[in-house]
């Protein structure tokens, strides 16, 4: 059902441009919008009306994820070799860019800072932000104050499937991507992978999963407090402890059933409360093997020495040391992406970082002599694959410069 919705979507986006997209956010959003684009306005107002101590914290934020962020730049290279050929590779930004930012209750001007910085770190000459409007028409100020401090002046007032089609194939007000990245719903997901091989996409992530393995210096309330800060994310999400003391996991079942009743997202907890576990191991060694075969996205280490138990991990999105290291730090402020691969998938991919805004070329140059000495070779070796044409462009070369 949600595939055949989406793809109504995606193609009626196709067809008729911006006149679905207004039409869209009427039914879905409740807005009777005049105009797709953010003004720049409205981005100034959105800033003015954000308290200093907020500013302040995205712009810190902002710091950080840019200092780590920056260490990822890396330049192309160039081989020269003694027989005059060249060999190099070149690292260029992808040109557009298309980030979805959630809005209305689940409005996160972290994924703002988060997908805007590496991409403009990289180089991408074009950033197009798109987010849900509410109904009265405005976009939340605190998505529209992380846009200006992060960097996005593009900004269109569109969600859902809707904006991911709207990215994928253009319309009238907003340019077509090359790369669309930022999280959503199931339909934005769904959209995400039904346009992907038009566009690029950064994932298809999955609910908000938390790994903690604990020893007995771990405080239970901590434990308790981060396994529960996962699971307000998403009814599916999930949280899993493993502990090498019995006492400490049976204090955290304790704690877990006390905090949960303080949070406010009750709506969602009392699903996601059943997908927590708690294992008792025989070892932190097997602890983190346990680990390493679910790949979670997030992991803390709430050990004594973490950075020993660090060396063994080998699969993790991102990884917390310590007991002063919630894993919200990473979600908001300390510098490493927070978008972050799930449902196993760290086994083979990464955290977004610039590589996913960049591309790579590589480029080839062969003097006359060179190719005279390895042309044969060459030759030989496309006959073999049955590709006589690929052979005769060498061979034709060769004969001609034999000549």
């Amino acid at each position: 059902m949600v595939e055949q919705t989406v793809r109504a979507i995606i193609d009626d986006v196709r067809t008729r441009g911006d006149t679905a997209l207004f039409e869209y956010t009427q039914k879905f959003d409740g807005a009777a919008l005049d105009t797709l684009r953010v003004s720049e306005a409205e981005i100034d107002a959105a800033y003015a009306q954000m308290d200093k101590d907020f500013i302040t914290t995205l712009e810190m934020a902002r710091d950080n994820i840019e200092a780590f962020h920056r260490r990822q730049l890396r330049e192309g290279f160039e081989i020269r070799n003694a027989d005059g050929t060249i060999l190099g590779q070149r690292i260029t930004p992808i040109e557009r860019v298309g980030v979805y930012v959630p809005g209305g209750t689940a409005a996160y001007p972290s994924t703002v800072l988060m997908n805007v910085i590496p991409a403009r770190l990289a180089g991408v000459s074009e950033i197009v932000m798109v987010t849900p409007p509410n109904s009265d028409g405005t976009v939340n100020p605190a998505i529209l104050a992380a846009a200006k401090v992060a960097g996005a002046a593009k900004i269109f007032k569109v969600g859902g499937a809707q904006a991911i089609a709207a990215l994928a194939y253009g319309t009238d007000s907003i340019p077509k991507v090359d790369k669309i990245v930022g999280p959503g719903n199931i339909y934005v997901a769904t959209a995400k992978r039904m346009v992907f091989g038009t566009v690029d996409i950064d994932m298809i992530a999955g609910p908000s999963e938390i790994t903690v393995i604990a020893d007995d210096t771990a405080n239970p309330q901590y434990v308790a407090a981060d396994m529960l800060s996962q699971l307000e994310h998403d009814k599916l999400a999930q949280a899993v402890l493993y502990t090498t003391d019995a006492e400490l996991a049976a204090k955290v079942k304790i704690e877990i059933d006390r905090q949960v009743a303080t949070l406010s997202r009750q709506d969602i907890l009392k699903e996601s409360i059943a997908n927590y576990r708690i294992i008792v191991a025989e070892t932190l060694e097997s602890a983190v093997e346990l680990s390493n075969a679910a790949a979670p996205e997030h992991l803390e280490l709430c050990v004594a020495e973490p950075f020993v138990l660090l060396e063994k991990v080998t699969n993790a999105g991102s990884v917390f040391l310590g007991h002063h290291t919630p894993e919200a730090l990473g979600d908001y402020f300390a510098g490493p992406n927070h978008t972050l691969p799930t449902g196993g998938t760290a086994r083979f991919s990464s955290p977004l970082g610039v590589d996913d805004f960049v591309k790579r070329s590589s480029y080839i140059y062969y003097p006359e002599d060179a190719l005279r000495l390895c042309g044969g070779r060459v030759a030989d070796f496309a006959a073999r694959e049955g590709l006589d044409g690929h052979a005769r462009s060498v061979t034709i070369r060769n004969e001609q410069i034999s000549n």
